[in-house]
């Protein structure tokens, strides 16, 4: 299912005994030193990444020392280093998600961070709690270390930077005056005092400025699905702040052609109601790339670029299909608005006393200006709409990129694709009627691994909702879902594909078409063999969903699946035992699956046991098999059940405690074997 490689890496270390002591180790001493070879700290959470650090050194030293030693380890000492393993990766991932995420986000975030490694320096010393100390070949410089440390983990306390703290009040108070409209606060802003805030946390050139800007839009595009418009609301005011701090700070740094361009003004003459007829120079990032005017309502067209909405209009009314800058065809002519650079653009010409709206406009800009003034009342439509709208901002966009962008775009839009499809009908909805599928269609025979498993998971998502089921299966989906079920690139690849077909198979003319495709039941059933626990539950429920429509069952039977659900009967890590007798209760309705069950010598030990053991859906499956094994041959199966002391018992339990339908079916094999048992030496 969809799943994080992180989160099920997570859940696989912490499962004790999973790795072999040298194993253990050798991973403990690979990441630690992987964590204490991090040289440029981020300039948010500095206390607590390297506090973090610190601690991870030390215990590298005790994995080191351990490792060079070669002396047996206790077992207390291995689920100790097992926990460690887990703790250390998450540090890790949270320290490289600091480093690669916007530095004011990360100061907004402040205490939902230093939390993060308040949780993890907790954990880290529960799992020492257990590490037998006495009993480990080191030396005593290392246990009184990590005893210390140990001792400071139990005391350890939420720590946040007071500067951290000091910074981010101002950051808000700058935020709040950033977002006032009333005329008389004008000028409000200490460009000294803002210079001096961002290059305390490392904005220092305007390359700098620039990386910070692309992380927040980065970090615009994740919340605008499960953000909430005010979250999404503060992430567009801090792309505004930075923005215009730049265009400010490094006005007088410009280079040459820079300068030139902040030559031309944007009017020649300005209403006379203006305060000021001083011509203002434009910045560069709020230029049109075709008029090199001011964008007023800037858009995106499925290139990546952006445009004022009617430059590129005309561009493209006059028959023109490619992007006018970049020279890529244009795979659709949606023009999707740019919301923060329009915020942008918005609090630039409030501060410079530039009319939003341009004197003699035409027709067709009235037009186009009374649609922005309508785009003014935002705080009168429905959150639900704005939500929508924001979704269908941000989708539209990674549509484009899967379409045109390279590799990396492409593994980076359809992760985003994923996650946007993961919660609500609505997203997913919406990110199918802007196109995404053909395209994740297409990207599922990529060679990047990743790149094919975050397209397979997104259409996994996509397709919970029913509408998009039809898409898919029109789409030509199954053949290439099939593909990666068969020959995917990574196992969470296979497993997911599993997934999607399982969800398909929902839709009863679905089950019909997956199943006559001849590779989509073998490929499943490969994947019941070679699977993870979690592969292997899709594969069941998938095969499950198929055998419901009749014609399926017997292609079931014949790729081999009886004798594979009869083994995971017997396999107690694979864990699916529900789902594997409810497989198998379906396929004893065709004539192939009851002649391939009726073989196998250990199927019923095993259900007597399951009748006493079994969950209540395990014992009504496992008592409808028997009692249709009995119906076939009654005197056979009665003399198996018969021999086992275990079974009468069994079965009268479940006649008196059962579910309704166990009880039902209970009672009904304990009347055939009474008929068995006439004779005196088989009597009840």
């Amino acid at each position: 299912m969809d799943c994080d490689a992180l989160t099920l890496s997570t859940m696989t270390i912490s499962s004790p005994g999973l790795l072999p002591t040298e194993t253990l180790l050798d991973s403990l001493v690979h990441i630690s030193n992987e964590v204490v070879s991090i040289e440029k700290l981020p300039f948010v959470q500095m206390r607590n990444v390297s506090s973090m650090i610190r601690r991870i050194k030390l215990l590298s030293s005790l994995f080191e020392e351990i490792q060079e030693a070669e002396t047996p380890l206790p077992p207390s000492s291995t689920l100790c280093f097992t926990e460690l393993l887990s703790v250390i990766t998450r540090g890790k991932v949270l320290i490289q998600e600091i480093k690669d995420a916007s530095t004011l986000w990360g100061l907004i975030q402040l205490e939902f961070i230093s939390n993060q490694f308040y949780v993890l320096v907790k954990e880290m010393g529960r799992a020492l709690d257990i590490l037998p100390l006495r009993l480990l070949n080191i030396t005593a410089d290392i246990r009184e270390q990590v005893d210390l440390l140990h001792k400071q983990a139990k005391r350890a306390e939420l720590t946040i930077d007071p500067r951290e703290l000091q910074r981010r009040e101002m950051l808000l108070e700058v935020m709040a005056n950033n977002m006032m409209q009333n005329k008389k606060n004008k000028g409000y802003m200490d460009f000294g005092k803002m210079e001096e805030l961002l290059s305390n946390i490392g904005l220092r050139t305007i390359s700098d400025y620039d990386i910070e800007i692309s992380k927040l839009e980065i970090e615009a595009q994740n919340q605008a699905g499960t953000g909430g418009l005010v979250v999404v609301s503060n992430i567009n005011n801090l792309i505004s702040l930075v923005s215009y701090s730049k265009s400010m700070i490094f006005r007088d740094g410009e280079n040459e052609e820079s300068k030139k361009e902040s030559c031309s003004y944007l009017y020649n003459k300005v209403n006379d109601s203006s305060s000021s007829s001083q011509s203002m120079s434009i910045p560069d990032e709020f230029r049109c790339p075709i008029s090199l005017d001011l964008m007023r309502d800037p858009v995106i067209v499925s290139s990546g670029h952006t445009y004022d909405r009617n430059s590129i209009a005309q561009w493209i009314n006059s028959g023109h299909h490619t992007c006018p800058k970049s020279g890529q065809r244009l795979i659709h002519t949606a023009l999707i608005p740019n919301y923060a650079l329009k915020s942008l653009v918005q609090q630039w010409c409030y501060d410079n006393n530039v009319p939003l709206n341009e004197p003699n406009s035409s027709v067709s800009e009235e037009k186009s200006n009374k649609k922005n003034s309508n785009d003014g009342a935002i705080d009168h439509i429905s959150a639900n709409k704005a939500a929508a709208d924001a979704v269908k901002m941000t989708a539209e966009f990674l549509v484009g990129k899967l379409a045109t962008g390279s590799a990396d775009t492409q593994r980076q839009a359809a992760y985003e694709l994923r996650l946007l499809a993961k919660t609500g009908m609505d997203n997913r909805r919406i990110i199918a009627e802007v196109g995404a599928i053909p395209f994740l269609v297409t990207l599922l025979g990529s060679h990047d691994p990743r790149i094919q498993e975050h397209a397979v998971t997104a259409m996994f998502n996509l397709s919970i909702y029913d509408n998009n089921k039809v898409l898919l299966m029109s789409a030509g989906a199954v053949d290439k879902i099939v593909q990666v079920l068969e020959q995917g690139r990574t196992m969470e690849a296979r497993e997911n594909a599993a997934a999607t077909i399982f969800s398909l198979s929902m839709l009863d003319d679905c089950k019909v078409q997956i199943g006559a495709r001849p590779r989509a039941v073998p490929a499943l059933v490969l994947l019941l063999k070679e699977g993870t626990p979690i592969g292997k539950r899709d594969a069941a429920t998938a095969l499950f969903n198929l055998a419901v429509y009749n014609p399926n069952k017997s292609i079931i039977v014949s790729s081999g699946a009886v004798d594979v659900l009869i083994e995971l009967l017997m396999d107690d890590k694979a864990s699916i035992t529900d789902d594997a007798l409810s497989v198998l209760a379906l396929l004893l309705g065709c004539s192939q699956g009851l002649k391939e069950i009726r073989n196998s010598r250990e199927l019923v030990p095993l259900l007597i046991d399951l009748l006493r053991f079994g969950s209540v859906k395990g014992k009504e499956n496992s008592i409808t098999l028997l009692l249709g094994l009995c119906k076939e041959e009654t005197e056979v199966v009665a003399r198996r059940l018969l021999a086992n002391p275990r079974s009468v018992p069994s079965l009268q339990s479940l006649a008196a405690h059962g579910s309704l339908r166990a009880r039902r079916k209970a009672d009904a094999l304990l009347r055939l074997l009474n008929r068995c048992c006439s004779q005196p030496h088989h009597s009840l």
